[in-house]
């Protein structure tokens, strides 16, 4: 497997393992989907497939959205925040983004509201 660019690998800041926070945006609409977590070969792999790919802290592995579900995101902007510890994902959404089947994950609890 090919690696990060190693100017993009340096402009990271990881956590303690290894792990950068990502953030799935729906593209046109802004609506925010689901938060993830990446390693490098994850960011390498979205980066060159266009697919997303996140690492799982519980399973310890790197997961491809939608390869058991079908819920696809096909990623059309990845930005990286201005201290580069976050990685803002712009995709397209096919079905729920996340697993409990709800559009959004944070469909289920709002904790305050207008």
């Amino acid at each position: 497997m090919t690696q990060l660019d190693p100017a993009i690998a340096s402009r990271l800041k990881r956590t303690a393992d290894g792990l950068v926070c990502a953030v799935a945006q729906q593209r046109g609409t802004g609506e925010v989907l689901m938060v993830a977590w990446m390693d490098d070969a994850a960011l390498h792999e979205t980066l060159t497939t266009r697919q997303a790919v996140y690492f799982s802290r519980s399973r310890q592995q790197r997961w491809r959205k939608g390869d058991t579900s079908g819920h696809t995101q096909y990623v059309h902007e990845v930005r990286l925040d201005c201290d580069g510890d976050a990685l803002l994902l712009v995709v397209d959404q096919t079905g729920a983004a996340c697993h409990t089947g709800d559009r959004t994950c944070f469909d289920a609890d709002v904790l305050l509201k207008d």
